[in-house]
Protein backbone atom coordinates (compact mmCIF):
# COMPACT_ATOMS: atom_id res chain seq x y z
CA UNK A 1 0.00 0.00 0.00
CA UNK A 2 1.38 3.52 -0.40
CA UNK A 3 2.15 5.59 1.79
CA UNK A 4 0.46 9.33 2.08
CA UNK A 5 2.68 12.35 1.48
CA UNK A 6 4.28 13.47 4.82
CA UNK A 7 3.07 17.06 5.46
CA UNK A 8 4.45 19.84 7.85
CA UNK A 9 0.62 20.62 8.92
CA UNK A 10 0.91 18.58 12.21
CA UNK A 11 -2.60 19.13 13.44
CA UNK A 12 -4.05 18.14 9.93
CA UNK A 13 -1.76 15.05 10.50
CA UNK A 14 -3.44 14.22 13.58
CA UNK A 15 -6.67 14.83 12.44
CA UNK A 16 -6.53 12.61 9.39
CA UNK A 17 -5.24 9.83 11.97
CA UNK A 18 -7.97 10.64 14.00
CA UNK A 19 -10.57 10.29 11.18
CA UNK A 20 -8.96 6.74 9.95
CA UNK A 21 -9.15 5.40 13.96
CA UNK A 22 -12.71 6.65 14.29
CA UNK A 23 -13.39 4.67 10.97
CA UNK A 24 -11.97 1.79 11.63
CA UNK A 25 -13.33 2.10 15.23
CA UNK A 26 -16.36 1.99 13.79
CA UNK A 27 -16.03 -0.75 11.49
CA UNK A 28 -15.22 -2.91 14.20
CA UNK A 29 -17.93 -1.92 16.59
CA UNK A 30 -20.52 -2.90 13.54
CA UNK A 31 -18.69 -6.12 12.96
CA UNK A 32 -18.48 -6.98 16.31
CA UNK A 33 -22.45 -6.43 16.38
CA UNK A 34 -23.09 -8.90 13.87
CA UNK A 35 -20.90 -11.39 15.43
CA UNK A 36 -22.64 -10.99 18.76
CA UNK A 37 -26.02 -11.06 17.19
CA UNK A 38 -25.21 -14.48 15.38
CA UNK A 39 -23.66 -15.60 18.58
CA UNK A 40 -26.23 -15.54 20.76
CA UNK A 41 -28.60 -17.39 18.51
CA UNK A 42 -25.71 -20.13 18.54
CA UNK A 43 -25.87 -20.42 22.17
CA UNK A 44 -29.30 -20.22 22.81
CA UNK A 45 -30.14 -22.20 19.68
CA UNK A 46 -33.46 -20.23 19.02
CA UNK A 47 -34.92 -18.87 16.14
CA UNK A 48 -36.04 -15.34 16.16
CA UNK A 49 -38.80 -14.72 13.60
CA UNK A 50 -38.90 -10.80 13.53
CA UNK A 51 -35.47 -11.34 12.04
CA UNK A 52 -35.11 -9.65 8.78
CA UNK A 53 -35.19 -12.33 5.66
CA UNK A 54 -33.51 -11.72 1.90
CA UNK A 55 -36.24 -11.54 -0.69
CA UNK A 56 -35.50 -15.09 -1.61
CA UNK A 57 -35.98 -17.28 1.51
CA UNK A 58 -38.53 -18.36 3.35
CA UNK A 59 -38.93 -20.08 6.86
CA UNK A 60 -40.52 -22.88 5.86
CA UNK A 61 -37.15 -23.43 3.58
CA UNK A 62 -35.33 -23.69 6.98
CA UNK A 63 -34.33 -19.89 6.08
CA UNK A 64 -32.25 -21.42 3.25
CA UNK A 65 -31.58 -18.97 0.07
CA UNK A 66 -33.96 -20.77 -2.52
CA UNK A 67 -34.04 -21.47 -6.18
CA UNK A 68 -36.83 -22.74 -8.08
CA UNK A 69 -38.67 -23.26 -5.10
CA UNK A 70 -41.85 -25.74 -6.08
CA UNK A 71 -39.74 -28.34 -7.99
CA UNK A 72 -37.59 -31.82 -7.43
CA UNK A 73 -35.33 -33.17 -6.62
CA UNK A 74 -34.95 -30.28 -3.70
CA UNK A 75 -31.09 -30.16 -2.89
CA UNK A 76 -30.05 -28.88 1.01
CA UNK A 77 -26.42 -27.10 0.74
CA UNK A 78 -25.59 -26.62 4.01
CA UNK A 79 -21.88 -25.07 3.69
CA UNK A 80 -19.62 -22.87 5.53
CA UNK A 81 -17.51 -19.97 3.16
CA UNK A 82 -15.07 -20.62 5.39
CA UNK A 83 -14.60 -24.48 4.90
CA UNK A 84 -11.92 -25.73 2.78
CA UNK A 85 -14.10 -28.98 1.85
CA UNK A 86 -17.18 -26.83 0.88
CA UNK A 87 -15.13 -25.37 -1.36
CA UNK A 88 -13.63 -28.96 -2.58
CA UNK A 89 -17.27 -29.28 -2.78
CA UNK A 90 -18.04 -25.99 -5.06
CA UNK A 91 -15.12 -27.57 -7.47
CA UNK A 92 -16.73 -30.22 -8.34
CA UNK A 93 -20.35 -29.28 -8.66
CA UNK A 94 -20.43 -25.99 -8.52
CA UNK A 95 -20.44 -25.18 -12.24
CA UNK A 96 -23.45 -28.21 -13.16
CA UNK A 97 -25.36 -26.94 -10.01
CA UNK A 98 -25.40 -23.34 -11.23
CA UNK A 99 -26.53 -24.84 -14.64
CA UNK A 100 -29.30 -27.29 -13.32
CA UNK A 101 -30.51 -23.72 -11.67
CA UNK A 102 -30.62 -21.99 -14.80
CA UNK A 103 -32.52 -24.84 -16.55
CA UNK A 104 -35.26 -24.82 -13.55
CA UNK A 105 -34.45 -28.49 -13.15
CA UNK A 106 -33.87 -28.74 -9.59
CA UNK A 107 -35.09 -26.27 -6.26
CA UNK A 108 -31.65 -25.84 -4.83
CA UNK A 109 -31.69 -24.09 -1.13
CA UNK A 110 -28.55 -22.77 0.46
CA UNK A 111 -27.84 -22.74 3.57
CA UNK A 112 -24.85 -20.47 4.44
CA UNK A 113 -23.67 -21.81 8.34
CA UNK A 114 -21.27 -19.80 10.43
CA UNK A 115 -19.47 -22.36 12.15
CA UNK A 116 -16.18 -21.46 11.71
CA UNK A 117 -15.45 -17.66 12.93
CA UNK A 118 -16.25 -13.88 11.95
CA UNK A 119 -15.45 -13.66 8.52
CA UNK A 120 -18.52 -16.94 7.79
CA UNK A 121 -20.80 -14.34 9.68
CA UNK A 122 -19.59 -11.70 7.80
CA UNK A 123 -19.51 -13.69 4.40
CA UNK A 124 -22.89 -15.05 4.77
CA UNK A 125 -24.76 -11.79 5.34
CA UNK A 126 -22.94 -10.73 2.46
CA UNK A 127 -24.23 -13.41 0.29
CA UNK A 128 -27.90 -13.12 1.53
CA UNK A 129 -27.28 -8.72 0.17
CA UNK A 130 -25.81 -10.37 -3.04
CA UNK A 131 -29.07 -12.48 -3.17
CA UNK A 132 -31.12 -9.28 -2.94
CA UNK A 133 -29.38 -8.39 -5.85
CA UNK A 134 -29.79 -11.11 -7.78
CA UNK A 135 -26.26 -12.00 -7.95
CA UNK A 136 -25.90 -14.36 -5.07
CA UNK A 137 -24.56 -17.23 -7.35
CA UNK A 138 -21.78 -15.25 -8.76
CA UNK A 139 -20.89 -14.16 -5.46
CA UNK A 140 -21.34 -17.33 -4.02
CA UNK A 141 -18.76 -18.58 -6.49
CA UNK A 142 -16.57 -15.56 -6.22
CA UNK A 143 -16.33 -16.55 -1.91
CA UNK A 144 -15.36 -19.64 -2.62
CA UNK A 145 -12.30 -18.94 -5.30
CA UNK A 146 -10.90 -16.24 -3.71
CA UNK A 147 -11.22 -18.18 0.16
CA UNK A 148 -8.39 -17.93 2.25
CA UNK A 149 -5.77 -20.99 3.33
CA UNK A 150 -6.12 -19.75 6.51
CA UNK A 151 -9.54 -19.24 8.49
CA UNK A 152 -10.39 -15.97 10.17
CA UNK A 153 -7.42 -14.06 8.72
CA UNK A 154 -8.82 -10.92 7.89
CA UNK A 155 -9.27 -11.34 4.64
CA UNK A 156 -13.02 -10.91 4.46
CA UNK A 157 -14.26 -7.22 6.07
CA UNK A 158 -17.16 -5.33 4.97
CA UNK A 159 -14.94 -3.89 2.92
CA UNK A 160 -13.82 -6.22 0.78
CA UNK A 161 -16.76 -8.20 0.45
CA UNK A 162 -18.10 -4.97 -1.27
CA UNK A 163 -15.26 -5.19 -3.16
CA UNK A 164 -16.30 -8.61 -3.78
CA UNK A 165 -19.39 -7.78 -4.49
CA UNK A 166 -18.86 -4.84 -7.40
CA UNK A 167 -17.10 -7.96 -9.00
CA UNK A 168 -20.12 -9.39 -10.21
CA UNK A 169 -22.50 -6.70 -10.53
CA UNK A 170 -23.46 -5.79 -6.78
CA UNK A 171 -22.64 -2.43 -6.88
CA UNK A 172 -25.90 -0.45 -5.74
CA UNK A 173 -25.75 1.40 -2.33
CA UNK A 174 -28.39 -0.97 -0.65
CA UNK A 175 -26.13 -3.56 -1.16
CA UNK A 176 -23.06 -1.59 0.21
CA UNK A 177 -25.22 -0.59 2.95
CA UNK A 178 -26.63 -4.29 3.49
CA UNK A 179 -22.87 -5.51 3.83
CA UNK A 180 -21.63 -2.77 6.09
CA UNK A 181 -24.12 -2.66 8.68
CA UNK A 182 -25.19 -6.28 8.70
CA UNK A 183 -28.47 -6.14 7.78
CA UNK A 184 -29.07 -9.88 7.62
CA UNK A 185 -26.83 -10.94 11.31
CA UNK A 186 -30.02 -12.12 12.61
CA UNK A 187 -30.85 -14.53 9.71
CA UNK A 188 -27.62 -15.58 9.31
CA UNK A 189 -28.38 -16.36 13.03
CA UNK A 190 -31.49 -18.23 12.10
CA UNK A 191 -29.97 -20.59 9.77
CA UNK A 192 -27.26 -21.62 12.40
CA UNK A 193 -29.95 -22.28 14.91
CA UNK A 194 -32.21 -24.22 12.14
CA UNK A 195 -28.85 -26.60 11.56
CA UNK A 196 -28.10 -27.07 15.03
CA UNK A 197 -32.32 -28.16 15.16
CA UNK A 198 -31.32 -30.63 12.21
CA UNK A 199 -28.45 -32.21 13.54
CA UNK A 200 -26.13 -31.24 10.91
CA UNK A 201 -22.56 -30.57 12.76
CA UNK A 202 -20.43 -30.29 9.61
CA UNK A 203 -20.03 -28.89 6.14
CA UNK A 204 -20.57 -29.33 3.73
CA UNK A 205 -23.77 -31.82 4.60
CA UNK A 206 -25.97 -31.99 1.52
CA UNK A 207 -29.65 -33.25 1.05
CA UNK A 208 -31.56 -34.50 -1.81
CA UNK A 209 -35.37 -34.52 -1.60
CA UNK A 210 -34.62 -35.03 2.42
CA UNK A 211 -32.19 -37.79 2.74
CA UNK A 212 -28.70 -37.21 2.94
CA UNK A 213 -26.30 -38.21 -0.30
CA UNK A 214 -23.62 -40.43 0.54
CA UNK A 215 -20.49 -38.27 1.77
CA UNK A 216 -17.63 -40.78 1.03
CA UNK A 217 -18.79 -41.70 -2.71
CA UNK A 218 -21.54 -38.60 -3.81
CA UNK A 219 -20.17 -35.80 -2.61
CA UNK A 220 -16.87 -35.16 -4.71
CA UNK A 221 -17.31 -37.54 -7.72
CA UNK A 222 -19.70 -35.62 -10.15
CA UNK A 223 -20.92 -38.36 -12.00
CA UNK A 224 -21.80 -40.06 -8.81
CA UNK A 225 -23.65 -36.87 -7.71
CA UNK A 226 -25.58 -36.33 -10.95
CA UNK A 227 -26.61 -40.49 -10.27
CA UNK A 228 -28.06 -39.44 -7.07
CA UNK A 229 -30.18 -36.65 -8.42
CA UNK A 230 -31.15 -38.70 -11.36
CA UNK A 231 -32.39 -41.45 -8.42
CA UNK A 232 -34.03 -38.53 -7.07
CA UNK A 233 -36.30 -37.86 -9.88
CA UNK A 234 -33.62 -35.40 -12.01
CA UNK A 235 -35.09 -35.43 -15.40
CA UNK A 236 -32.21 -35.23 -18.43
Amino acid sequence: MAKSPKTKDSSGSKSGGGDNFTRWLVAGMVGLVVVVAVAVSLFSNQTNTAATLPSTVKQSDGYGISFNSGIKPVIDIWEDFQCPVCKNFEVVVGEYLNQLIVEKKVNVIFHTLSFIGDESILAANAAACASDEDKFLPFHALLYQTQSARENSGLWSAKSLQDLGAQVGATSDKFNACVKDGTYAQWVANVASDGAKKNVNSTPTVFVNGVEIDRKTQYFDLEAFKAALVTAGLKG
